[in-house]
């Protein structure tokens, strides 16, 4: 009796760690400071603005994860409650990103004018705040917000002012996401705007959109 009771609790001893194996949630951290994290990688302490910093947290276990930060502008708190790949935005400015087609899903790497009209629109409306919601992939995170992307904690994402190489391989089943600073964004428009012969956005940025979403 007592070597079935040994084996059982062998038996839920192992459940349970496979249970444990099966859950994952990343969050990706963007800052304009070094972000130091302690041996929990749930406390985290960020300085005054500067050039872009990263930082890849990896998570284990079903439980919500809280991330305790401490910034110039006091303490928040950040919650990635469930499996699957998260940004926290903890730069003074917002950021903005959108899935990318590209690779084996993307097919013909010719850019035709039409593909590039699309594109254009697609851009402009994304820092105009049209049609953001997850559904459709796109996103717009405020300062100190975290943002889920996606249940895959395995997709890649490329943040503000990193390009994605012409010779990434997306591999068999690709899931990619482009992260922007607004600046960046608009000059991404500008550039484009000059391909085509026309005119970028007006005045306006996502941030604004942001703010307005807050305060209602």
């Amino acid at each position: 009796m007592k070597k079935l009771s040994a084996i059982a609790l062998s038996l839920a001893a192992l459940c349970s760690l496979a249970a444990c194996k099966g859950h994952h949630k990343k969050v990706i951290v963007y800052a304009g400071s070094d972000i130091q994290v302690d041996n929990t990688r749930t406390n985290i302490t960020v300085g005054e603005g500067g050039p872009l910093h990263q930082q890849d947290l990896d998570f284990t276990g079903s439980d919500p994860v809280t991330l305790n930060v401490q910034a110039p502008s006091g303490k928040i708190s950040l919650e990635a409650a469930e499996d699957g790949l998260y940004v926290a935005n903890l730069k003074n400015d917002t950021i903005i990103g959108s899935y990318q087609r590209t690779g084996t899903e993307a097919g013909d790497s010719r850019i035709t004018q039409e593909m590039l009209k699309q594109k254009f629109d697609s851009v402009q409306k994304l820092v105009r705040g049209e049609n953001v919601s997850a559904a459709n992939r796109n996103f717009i995170i405020l300062p100190n917000h975290i943002q889920k992307i996606s249940a895959n904690a395995a997709a890649k994402v490329f943040g503000p002012y990193t390009t994605i190489p012409s010779a990434f391989d997306a591999g068999q089943d690709p899931e990619i996401y482009k992260f922007y600073s607004v600046k960046e964004l608009h000059d991404v428009i500008s550039k484009m705007a000059v391909m085509m012969g026309t005119s970028p956005a007006g005045p306006g940025s996502a941030p604004d959109a942001g703010k307005e979403k807050e305060k209602k």
